[in-house]
């Protein structure tokens, strides 16, 4: 069965401990830059921290580009191939979630490789925003994920026949029942 890593956005904290363990685990050393995954941070409001992984593409962009034929899939993994790798950096720029990294210590692109089966990062996210799962799964962690966000909300606005209405849930704590306000 083959499996892939996901992610669930609203689940990360952004405390980096992901980058902190690939690093470790792939280049040896504490340094979040030489990580194979990357977490973002796009502020202001709604501030939203998202672990950036290798998505493993059954056609990879990035390999296409490759003009050395560096790029391959091997049983669903993406590798570069540091031998064949001249640094062109055309796979960062073919990348479609810029997933490919690049250091100025490091001789070639590098990207996830899912530590061989293994995700460090998934054992060591303490909020569990990075996922090992089979393939065929991948959706249902965003299905589960936008279902408990809507089941959280409290009010909802929507147009019937042109009018703005609002929809209200009452909050769980007071015990009463929902209801629609209008």
């Amino acid at each position: 069965m083959r499996k892939k890593l996901t992610v669930i956005p609203e689940r990360c904290s952004g405390c980096r401990v992901c980058e902190l363990v690939c690093a470790i685990s792939h280049a040896g050393v504490n340094n979040p830059k030489k990580a194979n995954i990357r977490v973002i941070s796009l502020y202001p409001h709604p501030v939203i921290k998202m672990p950036i992984v290798c998505e493993q593409c059954k056609k990879p962009k990035c390999r296409d580009a490759c003009p050395t034929d560096a790029i391959v899939v091997t049983d669903g993994v993406v590798t570069i191939l540091e031998d064949r790798c001249i640094s062109c950096h055309t796979c960062v720029s073919a990348c479609h979630i810029g997933a490919i990294f690049v250091h100025e210590d490091i001789d070639t692109p590098f990207k996830c490789d899912m530590c061989g089966g293994n995700p460090k990062c998934v054992a060591a996210c303490p909020k569990k925003a990075i996922l090992y799962v089979p393939e065929h799964t991948l959706g249902q962690a965003h299905r589960l994920a936008s279902a408990l966000q809507y089941a959280n909300m409290q009010e909802v606005e929507y147009f019937e026949h042109g009018k703005k209405k609002k929809l209200r849930y009452a909050e769980i704590e007071t015990g009463g029942t929902r209801g629609d306000s209008l």
